[in-house]
């Protein structure tokens, strides 16, 4: 069992400035050593991870999935296992890995020391957990400030999605999954890595951290009310051949769109279009309660039947 923690919070994160000592002791208490960080600024993370990498076992990050996000490269580098505190405002790879909202319950998976590899998704060289997307949900999260997810929560992305869509246009892309060519006219494109995102929502019902896939859709230009009509749909992530939603799976995807277009990873901009995504298979190794791993082997009994 890994004995030696290194602790980075980002206090700027929606529960940041949860007192984590009571989360310290906890971990003490169990056998191990930790070396606590509070930081301001998610940018900060992976300096830490390297800054500390040969002194300790393994790395607990509390914050957000922007902060999980900052912290993949270092993670990459130095091959150190995660374990997940989540404390922003989505916090969707702790939803796709079944890591309870509650910190000191989170806390215990770590000292539980069930570790699980799960894949990384890269898009031009950036790397993201959950998922990336271009156009509508990238402008929606413009209107997504820090202040409103302070004070919204989680129905921030709702109000914000909401706002954005009376302002964008659709766009033509050309998309390559695993060499098959599509081309598509849209309002949003998602390319999926974990199951969840956008605080909640899923990308493809079957759709896993782990499975070596992305899944991939495609919303056919909607007015605001279809797409209200369709929103449980895209929240479940359970589509029918009459939805208006064009869906890819693959290992390697490229996407060019009819204008450079930005896209975004586990909410945060990286760059633009066109994308190429790779993966990254079993690239983090992570903490994870047995629930997960018993839902998973559940999942593969049902898809070998």
């Amino acid at each position: 069992m890994p004995k030696r923690a290194l602790l980075v919070v980002n206090r700027k994160s929606r529960n940041g400035s949860f007192d984590l000592r009571t989360v310290t002791e906890r971990l003490k208490q169990s056998g191990m050593e930790v070396l606590p960080w509070a930081l301001d600024r998610a940018e900060q993370v992976p300096e830490m991870i390297r800054r500390h990498a040969a002194d300790v076992d393994f790395v607990v990050v509390g914050g957000g999935d922007g902060t999980l996000n900052a912290a993949a490269p270092a993670l990459i580098e130095t091959r150190l296992p995660l374990g997940v505190l989540p404390m922003g405002t989505a916090n969707d790879l702790a939803r796709t890995l079944h890591i309870p909202v509650d910190i000191e319950q989170a806390a215990d998976i770590i000292i539980g020391s069930l570790m699980h590899k799960i894949d990384l998704g890269r898009v031009n060289g950036h790397y993201f957990f959950n998922a990336a997307h271009i156009g509508l949900g990238v402008h929606a999260h413009s209107h997504l400030s820090h202040d409103v997810k302070q004070r919204w929560g989680i129905f921030g992305y709702a109000r914000s999605l909401f706002k954005a869509i009376t302002s964008f246009r659709p766009f033509r892309a050309d998309i390559v999954c695993d060499g098959r060519r599509k081309r598509v006219r849209s309002i949003q494109i998602a390319v999926g890595n974990g199951r969840h995102y956008g605080g909640g929502m899923t990308i493809f019902e079957d759709a896993s951290i782990d499975d070596r896939l992305f899944f991939l859709y495609s919303i056919e230009p909607l007015g605001i009310w279809d797409l209200v009509k369709y929103a449980p749909a895209f929240r479940a992530g359970r589509f029918e051949e009459h939805h208006p939603v064009d869906i890819e799976k693959g290992r390697s995807i490229r996407i060019t769109t009819s204008r450079t277009m930005v896209v975004s990873a586990d909410g945060e901009v990286v760059t633009r279009t066109p994308a190429t995504f790779d993966m990254i298979a079993g690239a983090v190794k992570v903490f994870v309660p047995p629930a997960y791993l018993e839902h998973r082997k559940e999942e593969l009994h049902v898809a070998q039947r």
